[in-house]
């Protein structure tokens, strides 16, 4: 998907600008959360400008003008459920990527609200948007302590359940131990750690039984994993999905070439659910993404160090004072987070 080139009215006069078909809101922050007032902002401005996490002085302006699909991270969108019909009224498309995962009596994910009202969201937005569009991410799969992995499976079974009905996917990862993650989990408990390959192989085997209880079948997806569990009816997932790009936007030539296939009938703009697609994905991928991702390109518009729900294992925040000093200069007018 080659982003193709623009030029956009900014404060600072007429300035150069990528024009992605897709936009990640995002891998780096939770912008539905945090940021909707500023991301529905800038989707009114027409563009924002993108600063490099690693090189504070590079910069890129990104135009929405030739934007068809938003894909949105979140793990408590509930901020930018009001703004849904507006999006779609500028003949945009979405998708949520919603993590809901049951960590509560570890406190590993202090700021978001009880796992009861995360569920009921989740519920709602399905409702409103279509169960296509809103994937449950349990993510990242952490054990030790009181973390089993007996229990690991009685939680996801025990979520899978109620929702079930309101999504077609489950995508799972188990926690990567870096540095961070470890010394961050390790304050909460020196017992938690990542599962060996052996306990991936359980979990995968136990979650393909827990989904075959569910009173609705799921797909079943790992997000950036090596491990092959292809065998166990277990893909590797495209987060940013071919598939889903061409199903929400069957006109759009570049997905169908993506999925190696044309499509027929539009729908764009519409909150109605769209047949599924029943072709192969071509091998179209993000080549800026890890080495097991399998997303097709797009663009993230996200900035580290700006999401208060300070989850223990987080890779995006620095540090909670970081975080914190982060956001005091976050203004919601603003060109950039």
């Amino acid at each position: 998907m080659k982003r193709s080139e623009t030029d956009v009215e900014t404060s600072q006069g007429r300035q150069k600008a990528i024009a992605p078909l897709v936009i990640s809101a995002s891998r780096a922050t939770d912008i539905p959360a945090f940021h909707a007032e500023w991301f529905m902002n800038r989707l009114r401005a027409g563009y924002c400008l993108w600063t490099n996490p690693f090189n504070a002085r590079q910069q890129q302006y990104v135009s929405f003008e030739r934007s068809r699909v938003f894909v949105f991270w979140s793990k408590n969108p509930a901020a930018l459920l009001p703004h849904l019909a507006e999006i779609a009224s500028r003949n945009y498309q979405f998708y949520f990527q919603y993590t809901l995962n049951d960590y509560e009596e570890m406190a590993l994910e202090p700021g978001l609200p009880r796992l009861r009202q995360r569920l009921d969201l989740f519920k709602r937005l399905s409702d409103q948007i279509g169960k296509h569009r809103v994937i449950w991410r349990f993510d990242p799969i952490i054990l030790g302590g009181p973390l089993t992995l007996e229990n690991t499976l009685d939680r996801l079974y025990a979520i899978g359940k109620e929702l079930a009905p309101y999504t077609e996917k489950l995508v799972f990862s188990f926690v990567d131990w870096y540095a961070k993650a470890k010394r961050e989990l390790g304050k909460l408990d020196a017992r938690l750690r990542a599962p060996s390959e052996e306990e991936m192989q359980q979990l995968a085997r136990g979650i393909v039984e827990m989904e075959r209880a569910l009173p609705s079948r799921l797909h079943l997806a790992t997000c950036a994993e090596s491990i092959d569990l292809q065998s166990l009816g277990i893909g590797h997932n495209k987060c940013i999905d071919p598939e889903l790009l061409l199903r929400l936007c069957p006109d759009c030539a570049t997905f169908q070439k993506a999925c190696g296939r044309a499509a027929r009938g539009r729908e764009q703009g519409s909150l109605v659910p769209l047949k599924a697609p029943s072709a192969q994905i071509g091998s179209t991928k993000d080549s800026g993404q890890r080495k097991h991702c399998g997303c097709a390109p797009s663009k993230d518009i996200g900035t580290y160090n700006t999401c208060m729900h300070f989850c223990a294992y987080c890779y995006a925040n620095q540090s909670r004072n970081a975080v914190l000093s982060r956001m005091r200069t976050v203004q919601a007018d603003s060109e950039h987070l």
